[in-house]
């Protein structure tokens, strides 16, 4: 139901078809914002039912709301750190909305990220606990940021900032994020605070994509519509070529071949130049190309079935959803290991009964 309605919103000539419970998918899948206003930028809005533009009509301006507050933040975090004379970027968020969707509105968020140089991390806590934001949360062990959050003036929402040194983990890769900084963008009257290039924030996307497995439409929106923005300022054989320097490359062919064959009317925009991968497979074979196969240096794969067969406390509780932080790490890997034997067991059964 939303694939169809993604592959409408980029073709001007394709019919647009709705049902009673559209709505209610575009909610759940949190793509009000993007629908809302690309339906408008492709004046398609009239041929939505009411009953339809009322449900998103109500779901997004909350969002553009919270989105005004955090673009308030974000500009006095960046104030700050330009005072304190701490290079920083804003990456993903508010601004990305903005510059590749159009409007402050136009992509909801509920973070806010920014990039530091690893040298520069007290300074930006410093930074970061100035602006109210003073509980520190639970740091991911072996990732690359640290978060901390407030609670949102007269509500209840949590507001967290995410300070990132890196954008992979350094056990799964040969990136350097100096190449970010080499390549970020002036802006305004700033000296200290940059952007990232149109090239490195497509970079960043299709490897949050990947971290994420693609699991949400949002992911595909966020490459798709990058795609028609600006992809004709960057070249796929240099962003291959530069992810073989990297050891993502079969991370970003993962991700863009999947893209493509999803929405084969990408080809028509930019053509992508290498062999597409499909995701039609066993849910678990998919899984395992995933988790162990994305890897360039069989060392890094090796890294992560390790990972998987015995995980660190965080990924264990996160794995499992469980609030039971002091129980015993034996017990708790345990308890994993009974859920992942019971879902694959659910899996083969409902395979074998269709």
């Amino acid at each position: 139901m939303i694939k169809p309605l993604i592959r409408a919103l980029y073709e001007p000539s394709m019919e647009m078809t709705f049902d009673d419970h559209l709505a209610d998918h575009i909610i759940e899948h949190s793509l009000t914002p993007q629908v809302y206003h690309l339906l408008h930028d492709q004046h398609k809005w009239s041929q939505v039912p009411v009953v339809i533009q009322k449900k998103l009509n109500m779901n997004y301006k909350p969002v553009f709301l919270f989105n005004m507050f955090l673009k308030s933040q974000n500009e006095l975090l960046l104030g700050q750190f330009e005072n304190m004379c701490v290079e920083v970027m804003p990456i993903k968020g508010v601004y990305f909305a903005e510059k590749y969707f159009g409007h402050l509105g136009a992509r909801g968020t509920t973070d806010i990220d920014i990039l530091i140089r690893k040298k520069d991390i007290d300074k930006a806590i410093a930074v970061v606990k100035s602006m109210g934001f003073e509980i520190e949360e639970e740091e991911v062990p072996g990732h690359f940021h640290i978060s901390y959050s407030k609670i949102a003036p007269d509500t209840s929402i949590k507001v967290k900032v995410e300070i990132h040194w890196d954008i992979l983990k350094e056990s799964t890769s040969n990136f350097n994020v100096a190449e970010f900084w080499d390549g970020a963008l002036k802006v305004g009257n700033y000296q200290y605070v940059k952007m990232l290039s149109d090239y490195h924030t497509f970079y960043l996307m299709c490897l949050h994509g990947w971290r994420h497995n693609l699991d949400s439409p949002k992911h595909y929106l966020d490459i798709i519509q990058m795609i028609y923005v600006v992809g004709h300022r960057f070249n796929y054989e240099d962003l291959l070529r530069n992810a073989k320097t990297h050891q993502t490359y079969k991370r970003m062919l993962r991700t863009l071949s999947i893209v493509y064959n999803e929405y084969p009317m990408l080809e028509r925009v930019k053509a992508f130049p290498r062999k597409k991968i499909s995701r039609k497979g066993h849910q678990y074979i998919d899984f395992i190309d995933y988790q162990f196969l994305s890897y360039d240096h069989p060392w890094h794969s090796l890294h992560e079935v390790g990972q998987w067969l015995v995980p660190n406390q965080f990924e264990i509780e996160s794995q499992l959803k469980s609030n039971e932080k002091r129980r015993m790490y034996i017990l708790q890997l345990v308890n994993l290991y009974k859920q992942r034997i019971t879902s694959a067991c659910k899996a083969i059964f409902l395979r074998w009964s269709q």
